[in-house]
């Protein structure tokens, strides 16, 4: 195949960056990795989401759009662990909902997501991992990050029902639906040679959007 874009999709502790590492040494492609531990926001946010809501989404936007760009400048196929689409269609609406995005900041930040997106290159592929959220929430505690030990359950049910209200109408690129507690791809290695089969055949113009 041609040289391949593909993002990865899904709630927080769903498994995204566990599956990009996996796909990338697999298929020997290139990786990229949502910036976490060095995030100057993200601690901030969780304890105070209305005061660093803004600032955390405008920051997500533009490191995004940087590895985007980096990662297409490379030979070869890539994969992302988190889409850029979901700054502005999961996070930044489920502050709105929250109220804790004001309408300005809100159009503010949608102009800029906007003109940013139509710059970068639509990706091949979308695999979209989902769980339910006590597994989520049990996966957070595991991995252990200080940052996420507020979390609010509640915010994670949010975040899971505006991704299945944007996949009803996405159509940037055909979508892998990969139900990561069924198939658990870390604990069971196996299961890995599956996913990379589904992803190989959605890659090749196959049409099954759901893989459990």
């Amino acid at each position: 195949m041609a040289d391949k874009l593909v993002v990865v999709a899904g709630n927080i502790g769903v498994g995204k960056t566990s599956i990009t590492e996996r796909i990338g040494q697999k298929f020997g492609w290139n990786t990229s990795y949502e910036v976490v531990s060095t995030n100057p926001y993200l601690s901030n946010y969780y304890q105070d989401m209305k005061k660093w809501g803004f600032h955390l989404q405008v920051y997500f936007l533009g490191t995004r759009a940087q590895q985007y760009q980096e990662i297409v400048e490379k030979s070869g196929s890539a994969i992302l662990d988190r889409s850029i689409y979901e700054d502005y269609y999961i996070f930044t609406q489920a502050l709105r909902r929250m109220n804790n995005f004001s309408e300005t900041d809100y159009l503010t930040y949608q102009t800029i997501y906007n003109v940013v997106v139509k710059s970068l290159p639509k990706p091949d592929l979308l695999v979209y991992l989902k769980a339910p959220v006590n597994v989520l929430i049990e996966r957070i505690k595991m991995r252990g990050r200080d940052m996420e030990s507020s979390i609010d359950p509640n915010y994670l049910k949010l975040l899971d029902q505006l991704y299945n209200e944007w996949l009803l109408d996405f159509d940037y690129c055909p979508v892998l639906t990969i139900q990561s507690d069924k198939l658990d791809f870390v604990q069971e290695p196996k299961n890995l040679d599956i996913i990379i089969e589904k992803i190989n055949q959605k890659l090749k113009g196959h049409d099954n959007l759901i893989f459990e």
